[in-house]
């Protein structure tokens, strides 16, 4: 079972890498200081739920990813960077709505019961940042 769960929290933090690379690129084009200041605030919430993922893998027995850079470049090249205000709070929201519906499919899975109180938490975490963007919505 710990692969199996190591395996799913995998997954879940391939997409808080995304999520960080996907904020890196929306604070390099936002315009306004206080929507910057949101979503510096998310992405590093998102950094320190991706240790707490990197780090509940290992105590497991299994290894972390490291990053999805090579996902994230395939899917720039594919997509152009989101420009303006509106767009990029609109795309933060989307982002946020997706990992909240992973985070949910994961809750439905066979995680031990330490793992799934991690996800519980993150998954409240993600929530709150959807009513921070929303605000600017």
């Amino acid at each position: 079972m710990e692969k199996a769960v190591a395996k799913s929290l995998n997954t879940f933090l391939e997409g808080h890498f995304m999520a960080i690379h996907a904020y890196e690129k929306f604070i390099q084009h936002i315009k306004n200081d206080d929507m910057k200041d949101v979503l510096q605030i998310i992405q590093q919430n998102h950094k320190k739920h991706a240790m707490l993922i990197a780090k509940r893998i290992q105590d497991l027995g299994g290894v972390p990813v490291n990053d999805v850079n090579m996902m994230m470049d395939l899917t720039n090249k594919m997509k152009p960077a989101t420009k303006g205000n509106a767009a990029i709070i609109e795309d933060a929201l989307a982002g946020e709505q997706r990992g909240i519906k992973i985070s949910k499919e994961l809750l439905e899975g066979d995680l031990d019961h330490e793992s799934l109180e991690m996800v519980t938490h993150i998954l409240n975490a993600d929530e709150k940042h959807v009513d921070l963007l929303a605000k600017f919505a």
